[in-house]
């Protein structure tokens, strides 16, 4: 069996969220000091998907640890759509709550796009409401989703400036894929969205200084599709059973052993995208908290 030397430097997202989460840690503090009030972020469960359990458990202890308040609502999978809208609505007039996130995938028979755009635009920390959408695309001052604004930051940290860089993002969700490209524009990036129905992909990918990978297919990105020296950002989790003992793993989107041998620096999976979207979340609630005092601000000084 060939053994593979790891070349390609390491991005570790992990290290980069601990510190972003002491970070924000130290500004909730200080929020507290000057407003007297702490930042909070409702978290809204739907059905007993153990994964998302696992995700709202994790989000959960990391706003503990910020300093943060944390409000977790529970519902049965066959909860009425009625109940859950009437339920955001509730937390968007509750003055303890700056984000509302609700945890992804809903059941079939709740309409995703009602629930999310039922959240106030001020409160929508994963920054999936079509208000936010509109603005980032506009190239405005908006909320953003998590794990592209997570990737950004790695690619940030990793490579500086990314004006002039050729960024082919494969993937075209909205919940990834879109956002991320528009980052990467408002970086002075060119950009290509790559997807499923690409012609030649390979010749795609293989034309990118940066490649965002985030299709959820396990190992879909060889080696040999990628430019020497390039930047490779995996979102993809995959769970697979391929080892000896078949144990299952979580693997990215890239052949990471492969890739390894050909890009510059890539991020690894585990430990490389998926600390970051919690760390982001914890930002951008603390980002809503900010804005909205500021907001209360500014409505005392107009109406005394």
């Amino acid at each position: 069996m060939r053994t593979t030397e790891v070349t390609a430097h390491i991005i570790d997202g992990k290290a980069f969220a601990a510190g972003l989460r002491e970070q924000i840690a130290c500004e909730v503090s200080q929020f507290q000091e000057q407003f007297g009030r702490t930042p909070g972020l409702a978290v809204i469960l739907v059905g007993d998907d153990p994964a998302s359990r696992v995700y709202v458990g994790a989000k959960g202890r990391a706003t503990q640890e910020a300093g943060m308040g944390g409000f977790e609502f529970s519902f049965s999978k066959d909860v009425g759509q009625s109940e859950v809208v009437t339920l955001i609505k509730e937390l968007n007039n509750d003055e303890r709550v700056d984000g509302i996130l609700v945890q992804l995938p809903l059941p079939p028979h709740i309409d995703t796009s009602l629930v999310l755009d039922t959240i106030s635009p001020e409160k929508d920390v994963d920054g999936f409401h079509m208000l936010n959408a509109g603005r980032l695309a506009c190239g405005l001052p908006s909320l953003v989703p998590c794990t592209p604004l997570g990737c950004l930051m790695l690619l940030e940290h990793t490579l500086g400036s990314l004006a002039g860089l050729h960024a082919v993002v494969v993937g075209r969700s909205n919940i990834v894929g879109k956002p991320m490209a528009q980052l990467l524009l408002q970086r002075d990036c060119t950009v290509t969205i790559a997807h499923s129905r690409s012609r030649d992909l390979p010749a795609v990918v293989r034309s990118g200084d940066i490649v965002v990978a985030a299709v959820g297919r396990a190992g879909l990105i060889r080696g040999d599709w990628l430019k020497p020296g390039a930047t490779v950002i995996d979102v993809g989790i995959n769970r697979t059973s391929t080892d000896a003992d078949g144990k299952s793993r979580l693997v990215g989107d890239v052949a990471f052993d492969e890739a390894c041998e050909v890009a510059s620096s890539i991020t690894p999976v585990p430990g490389g995208v998926g600390p970051m979207t919690i760390a982001v979340l914890l930002k951008n609630t603390l980002t809503a908290a900010i804005a909205r005092q500021s907001l209360s601000l500014e409505k005392v000084q107009v109406d005394p």
